[in-house]
């Protein structure tokens, strides 16, 4: 799609356009960030709601662009730091609502960047990580347009640990397991395997699953997962409205109905939600007493090891 020449341009060795001048002051003279050239579309992931987790790279590309194409899922308070001249355009997709078509956001990138504009096409969390970042961009090589991809903090892993729960560790789990809730359809993936899923991995988190959780909590223990597996549901991850329900998978599917929970929302299974008693980082912050050892383990010796 590009020579090496563009590719190193691109990649950071040339200063930002001078838009605003994008990040000075914050950075040192000797840090570059590249600049955002007319025609091209930059594909950016802005994390999973805190505006403080955008990467600098995203930072530049609002700085720069003449327009933003963003999600659903985008907090608003993201698109603050556009240029004040930035044409701000809504293509958010929200399930069973009315949503622009996939097809239609993609002749909307190109459309713009035929134009000559510096397109940034603003995602939630990470723009592949079930965001479609993947179509939209092959779409672009397949009309010609050039584009950069910008990885986001992916709720899956960001939004956990806003709960206090880490996606991985050493006491309970090596193995994690990323999955959607619903297909193209709006379904439960047929395609997934899900008694392998079950068997085979220790923690689950999935995307996108409150409208199925009673289906996919069947599925599960139909796997051989047991009733009383801890499960998390959290709710506007990272967001000052996050809400977190500790529940089991047996009890998952009533307990977040009763809890009147709505999506967005991420779904952890595991051993690794018991974390949470001791790694609350924001419950503490609101007084909540963290336990040391909440797997009852006892407490390591070593501090090295």
């Amino acid at each position: 799609m590009r020579d090496t020449t563009d590719t190193e341009k691109h990649a950071g060795t040339e200063a930002a356009a001078p838009h605003g001048a994008p990040l000075a002051g914050l950075l040192p003279a000797d840090f570059s960030l590249p600049a955002f050239e007319p025609g091209w579309v930059w594909l950016a992931g802005a994390g999973p709601g805190d505006p403080g987790l955008l990467t600098l790279h995203v930072i530049n590309g609002l700085r720069q662009a003449d327009v933003i194409v963003y999600d659903a899922l985008v907090d608003t308070s993201i698109l603050a730091l556009a240029r004040p001249d930035a044409v701000i355009d809504y293509a958010g997709k929200r399930g069973g609502k009315p949503s622009p078509k996939q097809r239609d956001i993609s002749l909307k990138l190109i459309e713009h960047a035929r134009a000559g504009k510096r397109v940034l096409r603003l995602k939630g969390g990470d723009p592949f990580v079930f965001g479609r970042g993947g179509e939209e961009a092959l779409t672009l090589v397949s009309q010609g347009v050039p584009f950069r991809i910008i990885p986001g903090i992916t709720a899956g892993i960001g939004g956990l640990a806003y709960a206090g729960i880490p996606a991985t560790h050493r006491d309970t789990n090596q193995v994690v397991t990323f999955l959607t809730g619903h297909d193209q359809t709006g379904l439960t993936p047929s395609a997934i395997d899900w008694e392998a899923v079950a068997r085979g991995s220790p923690v689950i988190v999935m995307y996108m699953a409150m409208k199925h959780i009673e289906l996919i909590s069947s599925k599960l223990l139909a796997g051989g997962r047991k009733e009383s597996e801890p499960v998390a549901i959290v709710c506007d991850a990272s967001l000052p409205t996050q809400k977190v329900l500790e529940t089991t998978l047996g009890t998952a599917a009533r307990d977040a109905a009763e809890a009147g929970l709505e999506p967005p929302a991420i779904v952890c299974v595991g051993e690794v939600v018991r974390l949470r008693a001791g790694l609350d980082w924001l419950g503490a912050l609101a007084g909540r007493e963290l336990v040391a050892d909440p797997l009852g383990l006892g407490q390591r010796t070593s501090v090295t090891g």
